[in-house]
């Protein structure tokens, strides 16, 4: 049995993997996996005088505990990961392939904002995680709509539940939120203005060859059939997941959320332009400046060899 330390995970960016260790899949396949807590003593708050991420660490939360030697492999947004992987301080450190789920996420406003779309946004405060997968959608759904220059973010937690308090107050105009918290914030009266799905990636040290991985992608594969044959069934992880620690999600049901929002895929290889596209424009936006050769982010031969052993 071959033991895996993976940084927590929630339903929003790792419904599979949960599936995977709470069906047996995972053992099935000869693979133990430990959880560890990467949110342990990190201190969370909104800081609107914080407005570019080249002020923050990127392994404030995701990859903190992989930093650190204490964990084998995360899962986190791809754009965020790409940023972790060249300010790592594994050697080995490297994506090695997409996650299963496809996150959905909204940007969201108050019910008495006099905002109702993207564009009425100029200026206006919006709180984002930086480094996280909303930071990353917000740019993209809002330099749709306005010239770069007006758009106006600031470092907001991650954890939708606070950001969503954030925004409820009127600390923010504006933020993104995840499910649960999108579906809460709706049945709470609040508009979402813009929707978009993004993808996510694992990064791993060298523990997790090509065979380990591979056995990794064929227990998230059986559990990617499993949830994509009864998506309502579960739903329920995101209640359960945050029911405990927040009442206003343990009152929801899965009437209240939307299955159609649920989106599993087979984990697989980034796609090499793909992969150049999302490196060009995240240097577009400050980031990413000491990478020249984007290839360097990825481990392509565990990556190309685990999802090929995995078919």
């Amino acid at each position: 049995m071959i033991t895996l330390r993976l940084e927590n995970t929630a339903p929003f960016q790792g419904l599979a993997e949960l599936v995977a260790d709470k069906e047996g899949l995972f053992e099935k396949e000869g693979i133990h996996i430990e959880w560890v807590d990467r949110d342990a003593g990190v201190k969370k708050e909104v800081r609107t005088d914080i407005t570019r991420p080249d002020e923050l660490d990127p392994h404030s939360s995701h990859g903190k505990l992989f930093e650190q030697g204490k964990a084998d492999m995360y899962n986190a947004c791809e754009w965020g990961n790409y940023c972790r992987v060249q300010d790592t301080s594994v050697q080995s450190g490297r994506q090695i392939g997409r996650r299963a789920i496809v996150t959905f996420a909204g940007l969201v406003v108050r019910a008495e904002s006099d905002v109702y779309t993207p564009q009425q946004l100029a200026g206006k405060l919006v709180g984002v995680p930086f480094y996280f997968g909303t930071h990353y959608l917000a740019l993209h759904m809002l330099e749709g709509f306005l010239p770069r220059d007006q758009i106006n973010v600031c470092s907001a937690p991650n954890g939708s539940r606070m950001r969503y308090d954030a925004m409820m107050s009127g600390q923010l105009e504006a933020t993104t939120l995840t499910e649960p918290y999108l579906s809460l914030a709706e049945k709470n009266g609040c508009r979402v203005v813009a929707t978009a799905f993004y993808h996510g990636t694992e990064v791993a040290s060298d523990k997790v060859d090509t065979e380990t991985y591979a056995k990794f992608n064929r227990a998230v594969k059986e559990a990617v059939i499993r949830i994509n044959a009864d998506k309502a069934k579960y739903l329920q992880y995101f209640i359960d997941c945050h029911k405990d620690k927040d009442p206003d999600i343990g009152e929801l049901t899965i009437a209240d959320l939307q299955a159609s929002r649920i989106v599993v895929v087979d984990p697989a290889p980034i796609p090499a332009d793909e992969l150049a596209r999302t490196a060009d424009w995240i240097k577009s936006w400050g980031m990413l400046t000491e990478t020249d050769d984007h290839t360097d982010l990825v481990n392509m031969e565990v990556q190309e060899g685990a999802h090929a052993a995995a078919e």
